[in-house]
């Protein structure tokens, strides 16, 4: 397994992490599996958040985490908060605060390794957040600091007010979420594919030494379900089939290799709770797609150049 150092920092961490959104559908032997086969795959990173499960995933992971073989030290923990579901966003002080607390107690931990907000929050006030992350830096439960899907004004208005360096910003990407991509490509056309919705993040992140790190990278669509297998992309199922037949993967590992092979340094998140899935998606962090692969995956994806 690649691993790659998040931000601008030595915090080094697997190119593939697991995702833990589902787990909460688990029963606690099967996460404690799930949790072995992830690191026996190489994989030392978990993503999480507050509302995954409405609390229930961290509190299995939590669970399972100590029936396993396994212990807090084989891996990062990395998790969100910032949402209160179907009421508001909220990156208040004392909400943020109790975020982390409640996570650290559901997990079982005194700390996180990074903690994200969630989604920006157009109310949010800066010097609140700045007073949490302080008081969450300086207490020892959180050791780094980023976002999730932000747009490059919203990280520069954060970063400009908070003290601590914003390492990671957590956004959809996979061969059939591709916007941040193609607009740069369309520049100067007035075609759909020229249309930027996110302000370059990709472009931001790079001159930034930001990680990005890819949630639901197998969707298409934001949560209308897998691309691979599906009957709907035929021609993609066949170039990933050819692909993975060529490196002797499997198609889920070629849809993890094109990920890795931007030279933005990708992290991706697998949300499989399948153990033979997570195994074959983290085998794709060893394989080297040529650029023409790469290519040719994304125009099987119904993807275009102008």
């Amino acid at each position: 397994m690649k691993s790659i150092k998040l931000g601008n920092t030595q915090y080094e961490a697997s190119q593939v992490a697991l995702g833990i959104m589902r787990m909460d559908a688990l029963s606690v032997d099967d996460a404690a599996k799930v949790i072995e086969t992830a690191h026996d795959a190489g994989i030392n990173f978990i993503d999480s958040a507050d509302i995954y499960g409405d609390n229930k995933s961290e509190e299995v992971f939590g669970k399972a985490l100590k029936q396993s073989s396994l212990s807090r030290n084989d891996f990062k923990i990395q998790s969100k908060g910032g949402i209160i579901l179907d009421t508001r966003y909220d990156f208040s002080k004392q909400h943020l605060l109790d975020a982390v607390d409640g996570e650290l107690k559901r997990i079982g931990t005194d700390y996180l390794d990074s903690f994200l907000l969630h989604r920006p929050d157009p109310l949010m006030e800066p010097d609140q957040i700045a007073e949490a992350f302080d008081e969450l830096q300086t207490s020892g439960k959180v050791r780094h600091f980023g976002v999730s899907n932000f747009n490059p004004g919203q990280v520069d208005f954060l970063q400009a007010n908070v003290s601590q360096r914003l390492m990671i910003n957590q956004l959809q990407f996979g061969v059939m979420h591709t916007g941040a991509i193609d607009f740069g490509m369309h520049t100067n056309q007035q075609d759909e594919g020229s249309i930027d919705h996110d302000g370059g993040m990709i472009e931001y992140s790079r001159l930034h030494n930001m990680t990005i790190q890819a949630w639901s990278p197998y969707q298409y669509g934001a949560f209308e379900g897998p691309f691979i297998d599906n009957p709907k992309f035929p021609e993609l199922n066949a170039e990933l089939q050819k692909l993975a037949d060529k490196y002797g993967v499997t198609k889920n590992a070629i849809a993890t290799a094109w990920i890795i092979r931007h030279p933005a340094r990708i992290q991706v998140i697998l949300g499989s709770m399948n153990p033979q899935h997570i195994q074959e998606s983290a085998a794709g962090a060893d394989v080297t797609l040529t650029k023409q692969e790469w290519y040719d995956v994304y125009f099987k994806a119904g993807h275009n150049l102008p």
